[in-house]
């Protein structure tokens, strides 16, 4: 059920959503990147009557919203909404219509009312038969994260793409493409590979894989200086503000994700394809984005981190935490496992990963946390990315044993674990992105490192958490707040890695067992 608030009436391919107003109305807008939809309105205070009497929505479904009166709602194709029913009649700001069997209220004029619903009944079924297995006690969000997936695929630059949100996240993000491509591989693996093409497809020459790509181009670099460099605004020469050309994209998974299709589909012509970009876009990391040249690479911008509003970036420009390099290793591993499917010697890229874990040991463990460097000095603010090494599976034991010792401490683990910054830290905020409350992809990715790093069961309960979590918040969220398990601040709702990491968390296995 859609609650045309949280969950507007909208489809796949579609930019237009139907939404409800305080007023008890309906409205439609249009989707577009970086624009406010209240300014892209098509239509406003829509209501369908009977005679005199207003016809209430009675439900809305992914195929359409039923009215009462016997009238409803449909998309007969991307662009064209109607209305089909007889003896009611909709009005609107600015206009009125019968309805009179079938009414179009956006796009071409449509005639065929039923074979409209009829058609739209088929698409969704047809959808919805292909959704991953997931436990009984688990399948109400599960269905609901299925048809976040599917509405939120759109065309960008004429290829079919599945964007974080329609609540102004309309492109496709980089790091949010793997997220989605991991819940795609289980029911149409050639629409997760179309997902990391998608992005290649824009890789710069220089093996930078750009931030976004959206309906006007790529986002790959950015004049934005982060907050807690604002001050340099009030520098002037020439009268113009000092703004830095800075390279951004976002963080280095892209092979991560590339081998986790291919264990659910394996494509050796797929893998053949990415692997030279793969190789360029690592070494992108550590030619172009390690400015004090000491073997360990760092995010230029927060954009790159994606952590926007993390208080890391409090205090620099730039800056280094744990989880950047961890990821670079994990990379040089699967980029192992690809050479090695292609008939390749992966030993090279076996040596760098260990080469790169051990580095970081050296020069970033402290004994008892790994630190962030922000501006050349340690950061004190406490945040998960201390724990993110976990996902190379190439820790000492001791090491893995101590960062699990410090994810299940009331820093960070409670009923609803992983806070983005510790409970503990004075810099806590449960409701401010950021800053404390839950997100699935640090949850998802500590999981694997988990269970990479030989802890099993503390992965399964950190699982059994945040499906726990996700299952009874109200909805599938950009983030949560810890505290309450419900939406946090002002994330937005119907979020794409939320439902396909959900999902691929939730669902089980041909002998009935989670995974």
């Amino acid at each position: 059920m859609l609650d045309l608030r949280e969950r507007p009436f909208t489809d796949r391919g579609s930019r237009l959503l139907v939404m409800a107003a305080d007023d008890g109305s309906l409205w439609i807008a249009r989707a577009l990147y970086e624009t406010p939809l209240r300014d892209t309105t098509v239509l406003t205070g829509l209501r369908v009557l009977a005679g005199e009497r207003e016809l209430p929505v009675r439900q809305a479904l992914p195929d359409r919203v039923d009215f009462e009166g016997g009238v409803a709602m449909a998309f007969a194709d991307p662009d064209t909404i109607v209305l089909t029913g007889s003896d009611a009649r909709a009005v609107w700001d600015g206009g009125e219509a019968d309805i009179d069997g079938c009414l179009t209220l956006v796009g071409a004029s449509v005639g065929d009312g039923p074979a409209v619903l009829a058609a739209a009944a088929a698409r969704w079924r047809d959808w919805f038969a292909v959704m991953p297995a997931v436990p009984e006690a688990l399948r109400e969000r599960a269905e609901q994260a299925w048809w976040t997936l599917a509405v939120n695929l759109v065309p960008i630059r004429g290829r079919e793409s599945l964007i974080p949100s329609k609540y102004g996240y309309v492109g496709l993000w980089n790091w949010d493409s793997y997220f989605h491509a991991i819940a795609l591989r289980h029911a149409d693996p050639a629409l997760a590979r179309e997902q990391i093409r998608i992005l290649i497809d824009h890789q710069r020459p220089d093996g930078l894989l750009p931030d976004v790509v959206h309906d006007h181009g790529v986002l790959a670099e950015t004049t934005d200086l982060p907050r807690s460099d604002l001050a340099r605004l009030a520098q002037h020469v020439g009268g113009e503000p000092i703004r830095e050309v800075v390279p951004v994209t976002k963080p280095p998974l892209t092979a991560w994700a590339v081998w986790k299709i291919h264990e659910v589909d394996p494509d050796l012509d797929f893998l053949a394809e990415v692997y030279e970009p793969l190789a360029r876009s690592q070494e992108w990391w550590f030619a172009h984005s390690d400015p004090d040249g000491d073997g360990l690479a760092e995010y230029l911008h927060p954009y790159s981190s994606g952590l926007d509003d993390s208080p890391i970036w409090d205090h620099g420009p730039r800056a280094e935490p744990p989880d950047l390099n961890a990821y670079l290793a994990l990379q040089y591993d699967r980029l192992g496992d690809i050479a090695a499917a292609l008939g390749r010697d992966p030993s090279g890229w076996r040596a760098k990963a260990q080469a790169l874990v051990d580095l970081m040991v050296a020069r970033r463990w402290t004994g008892t946390r790994f630190v962030t460097r922000v501006a050349g000095r340690d950061a004190t603010v406490r945040t998960p990315l201390d724990l993110m090494p976990l996902v190379t599976g190439r820790l000492p034991a001791s090491i893995a044993a101590r960062l699990v010792e410090d994810l299940r401490s009331p820093s960070f683990w409670g009923e609803r674990p992983v806070p983005t910054v510790a409970f503990d830290d004075p810099r806590f905020d449960p409701d401010a992105m950021w800053r404390g409350p839950v997100w699935l992809n640090v949850n998802y990715l500590l999981i694997d490192g988990l269970r990479r790093s030989g802890h099993p069961e503390t992965a399964r309960e950190l699982r059994e958490r945040t499906l726990a979590m996700v299952r009874d918040g109200g909805g599938l969220y950009e983030y949560w707040n810890p505290l309450t398990g419900r939406r946090a601040g002002r994330a937005t709702s119907g979020f794409g890695w939320s439902a396909a990491l959900f999902l691929d968390l939730a669902q089980e296995d041909p002998a009935g067992q989670a995974r």
